[in-house]
């Protein structure tokens, strides 16, 4: 199969490419390369034969129109959006332009494409667009997100993403474009930009700076290895039923604080620094509209395509502590490009 998949440099895609590549599927990777995508995460797979990079944004429709005229591809999976809650509040215009716009304009070459001759609107065709589960809004401290949990944002990030499925969702209804839809916990694992949780943590421990924390730490999300997380895309863009969402999860709930402890006790253990890392931990301002709980019930995926995690909680942050001890040129070359691990998303709290 050949996959075109948007967002290819980023962390969640990168690793997608790489699964996909190494499955034996070609890919084509569309990527407009801004400040959290990295063409070194794409390193091991570069130079071969079935991989294909196309230097694209998803908001210039001539483009794309070129993109899939030149490679027709089987399948789109489109991974790629702006992320960051924090930066969504400081600037959510971004937000709306990529995740909303690119996904119209994606849509629509798709949809052109798709259906733009007699050829291939006969063909086995699918759009693949993969979301978040911050869609859903928060949970108490009981009950899981299931595939019929109504939408309800509470940042821009999340809010551009509903906007997002529910133009995917609507082009498969509309016009017949073949959709799949996928929302996923949070992930973690290697070549993770450093402006999330767990990098961050790593990368303030090993340089015995403050470990900042928000709030009291309470947040609670379900934890997905990002490799476990590209198996289960894979397996939803070619097994996954057209007109169905996927909820993918990695059945590891854990506070925020608690994240941050295991890390603390992780770096001690495998790069001892003469004092617990523990020390280190901040409580700073909570971030504004901060979800309380997520949590996924990825019964469907188990029950329908036979997927489920791989990677406990424990075993994925082991790897991933020893992945950025023993990859540091990766994130050091980003620091030198000017980031700094720099709190954003307080502009709303004043």
């Amino acid at each position: 199969m050949k996959l075109l998949v948007t967002g290819g440099a980023g962390f969640i895609g990168s690793a997608v490419v790489r699964r996909a590549i190494a499955a034996g599927h070609a890919v084509v990777n569309v990527d407009a390369l801004t400040y959290a995508a990295n063409p070194a995460n794409l390193d091991a797979v570069a130079s071969n034969g079935r991989y294909a990079f196309e230097h694209v944004d998803i908001r210039d429709r001539a483009a794309l129109d070129r993109v899939f005229a030149a490679h027709e591809p089987d399948a789109v999976m489109h991974l790629a959006a702006e992320s960051h809650v924090d930066r969504s509040i400081d600037g959510p215009a971004a937000f709306i332009d990529t995740n909303i716009t690119g996904t119209y304009t994606l849509l629509e070459a798709a949809r052109s494409y798709w259906g733009g001759s007699r050829d291939r609107a006969g063909r086995d065709f699918r759009f693949h667009h993969i979301s978040t589960d911050e869609v859903f809004g928060t949970l108490g401290e009981t009950g899981k997100f299931t595939e019929t949990t109504p939408y309800a944002p509470n940042s821009p990030y999340s809010a551009s993403k509903a906007a997002s499925d529910h133009l995917a969702r609507a082009w498969g209804e509309t016009y017949g474009l073949p959709v799949v839809l996928s929302n996923c916990s949070n992930n973690y694992g290697p070549y993770h930009f450093p402006e999330k949780l767990i990098p961050v943590v790593i990368l303030n421990a090993l340089a015995g700076r403050e470990i900042p924390v928000y709030g009291q730490g309470i947040n609670v999300r379900d934890w997905l290895y990002v490799e476990d997380h590209a198996e289960a895309l894979l397996t939803v863009v070619t097994k996954g039923r057209i007109g169905e969402s996927y909820n993918i999860g990695g059945d590891a709930e854990a506070t925020n604080i608690e994240i941050v402890r295991r890390i603390c006790a992780l770096m001690d253990e495998m790069d001892p620094a003469g004092a617990p890392r523990e020390r280190l931990i901040t409580f700073v301002k909570d971030r504004p509209g901060h979800d309380l709980r997520y949590a996924i019930d990825a019964s469907k995926i188990r029950a329908e395509l036979g997927w489920r995690p791989s990677v406990t909680l424990d075993e994925g942050l082991k790897r991933t502590v020893a992945w950025y001890l023993e990859n540091r040129p990766w994130w050091q070359a980003i620091q030198e490009r000017g980031y700094k691990l720099e709190r954003l998303g307080l502009k709303a709290a004043g």
